[in-house]
């Protein structure tokens, strides 16, 4: 079971590692101060083995019945990747999938890759979240498919409007970590 140390030691890598100061264009089309690449800390070792661990807490805190967790292809898939290998190591496997921009142009056609089913309870993942709108766009994919997408999960939440936007929609959200926790975190050569 994760420690707070653990949870310390996962928002000071991702305030180090994956955030920066400066003037950024962001997803969603806005312009910011700030910028968090997520996959700098979740694709490292220590940040998989921390980041796997965490959420998984987080979604067993959350009360959701989950079958798979997944959302579009990258950002998510090294944050699903971790859960679902947390996940099996104590004993309530989760599967994973990812979700592609659009539909693959050959073999099977598929726009969900990995072990979706019809009829899985899903928790939608992004690393980041500014407006919500790759969430969102998961969401759809997903429902298309016939998950049932019962909440979203972000590994840092910027606090621009995703919340309320996925809660629009009905997808309650819950956020490992926020723009404000990690801004006064990031060294001043950031």
């Amino acid at each position: 079971m994760p420690t707070d140390a653990d949870r310390e030691a996962l928002v000071r890598l991702l305030a180090t590692r994956s955030a920066r100061r400066g003037t950024f264009t962001l997803a969603s089309g806005r312009i910011s101060d700030f910028y968090v690449d997520c996959r700098l800390t979740t694709m490292s070792p220590d940040g998989l083995m921390l980041t796997g661990p965490l959420a998984h807490e987080m979604i067993t805190r959350s009360g959701w019945t989950v079958d798979s967790v997944g959302g579009l292809t990258m950002g998510a898939d090294p944050v699903s990747y971790a859960i679902a290998y947390a996940s099996a190591l104590v004993g309530a496997p989760i599967r994973c999938f990812a979700v592609r921009k659009e539909s693959k142009g050959h073999g099977m056609g598929k726009r969900i890759e990995g072990s979706f089913r019809r009829g899985d309870r899903v928790i939608v993942i992004e690393d980041s979240m500014t407006t919500g709108g790759s969430a969102l766009n998961a969401a759809e994919a997903i429902r298309n498919e016939g998950g049932v997408v019962v909440g979203a999960l972000t590994l840092v939440d910027r606090e621009e409007g995703a919340r309320e936007a996925l809660e629009a929609a009905g997808i309650p959200l819950i956020a490992f970590t926020t723009a404000n926790e990690l801004k006064p975190l990031i060294p001043a050569h950031a």
